[in-house]
């Protein structure tokens, strides 16, 4: 795609501009020194993480915790690891076994959101509520095109706060900065957000990107980048916060502060006054991971979209009768 082409010529070129080494600043209480760029900006470069097991909602088991103790985070670890690859569910063929998924541990958290109190999401507006009843009731119907499928199984986006929050895999995020930038690439979906400095507005109302239009400005030695223009394609509304979008109203506030030498506090509160009923905020910190990232080769038109269209089309063959235990017959004539 051209416009991706010219994504990665701009941050090809921000990279030239921000090779000069890095140089401790102001020390911590515990003694440690936070880095800072050669032009005075705190240092969040690297290849960091967010993977964790942590749910973005507190479960009713733990209502009124806000954290878990050592025994509890190993006991949570524990089963994770006895759960990991169990045989599908009637009617499912399955997806990926544990060797690829990528879920890291679980946090002292005992969820993501940490605003409101309850550990959990807001209620949805009525507008809201309907697109997600109207969303279950269109999944369960055959895919008459690719338009049927979200875009996060299209390959495009996963929209915000999503693209920045945990959950299976490839959620690796390089930081990179020069003068009057931040860039940070996203090893899922190999997307790429290119965060001006300088006080620049937000662009007009009417242009609109799959990840917004971020602006960011230094608060001492937190980050502060505020996301608009979000488009309004992404419209998956809880169906995992593995994809979480937000309609096109949704204002998106980031705070990043180096905490330590592994370690970046990340939060981020969601404004969206069509999709929930108050803001939310939610936190998911960053560590240091073992770099580079992998080309994510995933792509609009790969095998797993021709053969869920195959199947739709076998599906709306085989009539009311159709049984989806059994098996049919997938190849068709023609295109999918």
């Amino acid at each position: 795609m051209r416009p991706r082409t010219c994504v990665t010529l701009a941050v090809a070129a921000l990279l030239l501009a921000g090779t000069a080494s890095a140089q401790p600043a102001a020390t911590a209480g515990d003694g440690w020194q936070a880095p800072r760029t050669p032009w005075g900006d705190p240092d969040l470069q690297g290849v960091w993480t967010n993977t964790t097991t942590t749910p973005l909602e507190r479960s009713d088991e733990l209502a009124g915790r806000e954290v878990l103790t050592a025994e509890e985070r190993a006991e949570f670890d524990e089963l994770a690891v006895r759960n990991a690859d169990q045989p599908p569910r009637e009617r499912d063929t399955g997806a990926y076994n544990s060797f690829w998924l990528e879920k890291g541990l679980r946090s002292d958290q005992t969820s993501l959101i940490v605003d409101p109190s309850d550990g959990k999401l807001p209620a949805f507006t009525p507008a809201a509520h309907q697109r997600v009843v109207d969303l279950a009731a269109a999944r369960k119907l055959p895919s008459a095109s690719w338009t049927d499928l979200n875009v996060f199984d299209r390959c495009i986006a996963r929209g915000m706060p999503g693209a920045m929050m945990p959950g299976f895999y490839n959620h690796n995020y390089h930081v990179l900065q020069t003068p009057g930038y931040v860039v940070i690439a996203l090893e899922m979906l190999h997307d790429v957000r290119v965060i001006p400095l300088d006080g620049r507005p937000h662009l007009a109302p009417h242009m609109r990107q799959w990840l917004g239009d971020s602006r960011g400005r230094w608060e001492g030695d937190t980050l502060v980048v505020e996301t608009t223009n979000v488009a309004d394609k992404v419209n998956e509304y809880r169906r995992s916060h593995t994809v979480f979008g937000a309609s096109r109203h949704l204002r998106l506030v980031e705070r990043f502060r180096r905490a330590g030498p592994d370690r970046i506090d990340y939060t981020f509160t969601v404004d969206d006054p069509t999709t929930f009923v108050t803001p939310w905020t939610g936190r998911a910190p960053l560590r240091t991971t073992d770099g580079p990232l992998y080309e994510y080769a995933c792509h609009e038109g790969n095998y797993a979209m021709e053969h869920i269209l195959r199947g739709a089309r076998a599906q709306d063959d085989a009539g009311p009768d159709f049984n989806p235990v059994a098996p049919l017959t997938l190849i068709r004539g023609g295109n999918p």
